[in-house]
């Protein structure tokens, strides 16, 4: 038992010490593991600080001098000095490669000497750039050969900060004014903006440059309003990106390498803060703007902002007179900064470029400068872009698409709003064919506008996009109506179209229906707040079809365009944001209110004949400033109509649609249509609608076929019993109908009269009926219907003036029936056999007396005159009947073709409008 344990004892000693002995194993490998790591890292932290302050000058610092004496460290200092003799070894030809680099990045005065180019005006159009600007020059071991040019990145590449040493300021506006100088030298004039704004001073920053701050060129910003810029800064980003993302692009340069064009000037906005300290949010505001400037083709020129930027920044901190350490030259080399421009040479070329500039924006601009050399060749199946004034000399384009479908234009009375108008639609139409171009134009306040680009009697000539044109419709708020009904019905056709093809916009559904007639229809409702003036039924159906061609006309290729002197008082969009919210294209004449946002007030600062363009939803950062020519004066726009009408001579005749002319019925399309038919229809008025028809009334067999006329206007009840009678009589031949004029009121014998001697010079057989006689033809055409003989010709009885007869009608003599009796029955037996009743009363309820007890169904169609709404209900199935009589106006209603009733205009007859 006891040498057991023994042996026990003996294996578990044994065990120990060899587990003593790996532990030692172990921690003297960690001792050496631990040693070899702490000279690895002396072996780094000597080669890093020798390498930041190099080797000539750590051999004369005692420390790092100790340090590379330490034989652990003498492979350090081995390994450098290889590399070191290596470098200069390769290096002997890198000034030459170096000064080679920057002559071909930097063409031009971005690099050569002042006296090549100072002076001389910039002639480069901006479409390659320089990559480097030249600011001084370095050598590496100070010797001549080893010398090469320092230059730094500025425009699409980078922002500059610039930092300075105590009592070097004329050395940092030295290296800023050569900067600028050379950038403005390259290119043309306008190609470039500058922007100052200096925290100390507040007019003598970079005073050169004082020719050019009288331009666009140079901008000298308040020095308190820091805050005001940057907005500014962030405004101008915001639009650029918009519209170069929109167009498919992801920075403005990338759009100017695609497109061929400089579609925008660079931008360097230059900020001196002194050292100060600025606001968090001003910091702040500062980043923001820096991060997408670049892409928006701006940069930014920091001196002593206290601030790091982030992404593309390059560094150079001026340490004494003309002398400076770069981030792109690295902290060991000094850089000689190039002395400064003469300042006398300086503002010499301020002056030539400002003069150029001046000289290349040229003097007031005329309509002709907004034409295009060649007519028509512009495709509308993405957008419609044209300009429409001048900002600087360069034209201010307004685009109507996809992202900007809509537009809204204020001003007041005399701000130019007609004649902006005037200068978008001859500027679009020059560039645009009628086949890629409809407009639909109507103009709600008293006056011309549009008139004259229809045909009329002085000048023959059209405008050949135009489709529609209505003028003078401040009244007839209903044709508004039937302009938004048109076009919602033209959308619907155009979405089924898109359906079938499968596509979504405009430009995909011309792609895959070339051979489809699909333009982009623009249509201009100038002071449409008339189409919403009261609260009434039209305004309810206004609202909503105005709301849906807004939002789903932008694929389809409708677009709006309206136009107010003030939209203040528009109470039917109250709450209901949707049209406004769409009309993302603003366009503000000078005092215009409303128009751009609440907090964008440049439309009151707009000078006159001027117009804030604004495609941002009027907010500031959109605006545009546009001088916009004359093109509303006597033979401007006329003459290039008569061009294009003469280019495009063969388009349809738009419809004219003039509010206070009153229309001839032999002009009209609808009388002039008419032949011989077996289903006659009467004529009884214009219909207030986009194509030229007329509300008629069908003289069928049915029952109660025929007409009233109600109300006192005598002169609008003969106008409509003629044009009734006219249109019948050209649907017979002779011989086949036959008219009986009653004339019951004396005052009405002319126009009888008339009419009798033009339906007898037709051919037709017209008989003259008076007062004494009226019982007589009545009794006798009700007896033909008693006793059932069949006529071969129709016949038309047409009574002037019911009532004045009913006492001599209403007369019987005991036994007999009455002429009233007999005249109820023609009413209702005529119809069926080919007998009608065309007449006129001056009151619904001297109709009423005529027609008797539930004889209201024996008169189907009426046209009320002066007569109230609340009068016609029970005629027009019991229905509200909303009316107030208007001059020239009447109320329609045909129980058989309409639900509610309409609004006809009277033709006028030839003897009226001759008085």
């Amino acid at each position: 038992m006891g040498r057991k344990v023994h042996e026990q004892r003996a294996r578990v000693v044994t065990a120990l010490d060899h587990l003593r002995h790996q532990i030692g194993l172990a921690l003297g490998a960690a001792r050496n593991a631990h040693a070899q790591a702490e000279q690895e890292l002396a072996q780094r932290r000597l080669e890093q600080d020798v390498v930041r302050t190099g080797m000539d000058r750590a051999a004369a610092d005692p420390e790092l001098a100790a340090r590379m004496t330490t034989p652990a460290m003498a492979s350090v200092v081995h390994k450098l000095a290889s590399v070191r003799e290596q470098f200069y070894a390769e290096w002997t030809a890198g000034p030459r490669r170096l000064r080679e680099l920057v002559a071909e990045t930097a063409p031009g005065p971005a690099s050569a000497p002042a006296g090549e180019w100072l002076g001389r005006v910039g002639t480069s159009s901006g479409l390659t750039t320089p990559q480097l600007w030249r600011i001084g020059e370095t050598t590496v071991d100070g010797s001549a050969d080893s010398a090469f040019d320092v230059a730094v990145p500025l425009l699409d590449s980078s922002h500059l900060a610039v930092t300075s040493a105590p009592n070097t300021r004329s050395t940092v506006d030295g290296l800023v004014e050569n900067l600028l100088m050379r950038v403005l030298s390259t290119f043309e004039p306008g190609a470039v903006k500058i922007h100052l704004w200096d925290i100390g001073q507040l007019t003598g920053v970079l005073p050169n440059f004082y020719a050019l701050s009288r331009t666009s060129a140079v901008t000298v910003h308040d020095p308190t309003r820091l805050s005001d810029l940057l907005d500014e800064f962030a405004g101008h980003i915001r639009r650029i990106h918009g519209y170069t993302m929109q167009a498919g692009h992801v920075s403005l340069r990338a759009m100017r390498a695609a497109t061929g064009k400089r579609l925008e000037p660079w931008r360097i906005g230059v900020l001196y803060g002194n050292g100060e300290d600025l606001q968090p949010e001003q910091i702040r505001d500062i980043k923001r703007v820096a991060s997408g400037a670049i892409e928006a083709g701006m940069s930014l020129i920091l001196v002593d902002v206290p601030t790091m930027l982030d992404g593309a920044v390059e560094s150079v901190h001026v340490t004494a007179d003309r002398t400076a350490v770069t981030s792109m030259t690295g902290p060991d080399l000094a850089v000689r900064l190039d002395p400064p421009l003469p300042g006398g040479q300086v503002a010499t070329a301020s002056s030539r470029i400002a003069e150029a500039l001046m000289a290349r924006q040229g003097g007031p601009r005329t309509f002709d400068d907004l034409l295009p050399t060649e007519y028509g060749t512009a495709s509308s199946a993405v957008e419609l872009r044209a300009p429409v004034g001048f900002h600087e000399g360069e034209p201010v384009d307004v685009v109507i698409g996809d992202a900007t479908p809509h537009a809204l234009i204020g001003g007041p009375s005399g701000s130019g709003k007609t004649n902006f108008l005037y200068a978008l639609l001859g500027s679009l139409c020059a560039r645009y064919s009628p086949n890629e171009l409809a407009l639909y134009l109507l103009d709600f306040k008293e006056g011309v506008s549009f008139a004259g680009l229809a045909p009329g009697r002085k000048d023959e000539s059209w405008l050949p996009h135009a489709r529609l044109v209505g003028v003078n419709v401040n009244t007839d708020r209903e044709f508004g109506l039937a302009l938004l009904r048109f076009l919602t019905d033209e959308l619907r056709r155009r979405s089924a179209a898109a359906k079938e093809h499968e596509v979504t916009t405009l430009s995909e559904l011309r792609e895959q229906d070339p051979n489809g007639h699909w333009p982009r229809i623009v249509a201009v409702i100038d002071e449409f707040q008339y189409l919403f003036g009261e609260r009434d039924t039209v305004t309810t159906l206004a609202t909503s079809l105005l709301e849906d061609v807004a939002r789903r006309g932008r694929s389809q290729g409708i677009h709006l365009i309206l136009a107010s002197q003030d939209i203040a008082g528009i109470e039917a969009f109250w709450g209901k944001p949707a049209v406004f919210e769409q009309c993302t294209l603003r366009i503000a004449m000078p005092k215009a209110r409303r128009v751009l946002a609440e907090a964008n007030q440049a439309a009151v600062a707009a000078p006159r004949w001027h117009a804030v363009v604004n495609h941002d939803s009027g907010i500031g950062h959109g605006n545009q400033l546009a001088h916009v020519p004359d093109a509303s004066s006597g033979g401007v726009f006329p003459a290039l109509q008569r061009q294009l009408w003469q280019r495009y001579g063969s388009t349809s005749v738009p419809r004219l649609f003039d509010g206070a002319h009153a229309p001839r019925l032999a002009e009209s399309t609808a009388f002039t249509a008419l032949s011989p038919s077996d289903r006659p229809h009467a004529i009884v008025g214009q219909s207030i609608d986009v194509a030229d028809v007329a509300h008629t009334v069908e003289l069928s067999t049915a029952p109660g076929r025929n007409l009233a006329v109600l109300g006192t206007t005598q002169r609008d009840a003969v106008s409509i019993l003629d044009s009734a009678v006219r249109s019948v009589a050209r649907q017979f031949a002779p011989g086949d109908v036959e008219f009986a004029l009653f004339c019951l009121v004396d005052r009405c014998e002319p126009a009888v009269t008339a009419l009798a001697e033009r339906l007898h010079a037709e051919g037709h057989k017209a008989e003259t009926v008076t007062a004494d006689t009226v019982v007589e033809t009545v009794t006798a055409w009700a007896g033909e219907l008693a006793d059932g003989s069949q006529r071969a010709a129709r016949r038309i009885a047409v009574l002037y003036g019911v009532d004045a007869a009913l006492p001599v009608l209403e007369a019987k003599e005991p036994g007999r029936t009455s002429g009233l009796d007999h005249l109820r029955t023609l009413l209702k037996q005529g119809p069926a056999r080919g007998v009608h009743v065309l007449g006129w009363w001056r009151s619904i309820a001297r109709l009423k007396d005529t027609l008797g007890f539930g004889g209201t169904d024996d008169v189907g169609a009426w046209v009320a005159l002066d007569v109230q709404g609340n009068e016609l209900g029970p005629l027009a199935a019991g229905q509200v009947v909303h009316w107030s009589p208007r001059p020239d106006r009447a109320l329609f209603f045909d129980r058989t073709t309409l639900s509610s009733p309409e609004i006809v205009i009277p033709f006028r007859r030839e003897e009226d409008l001759d008085d």
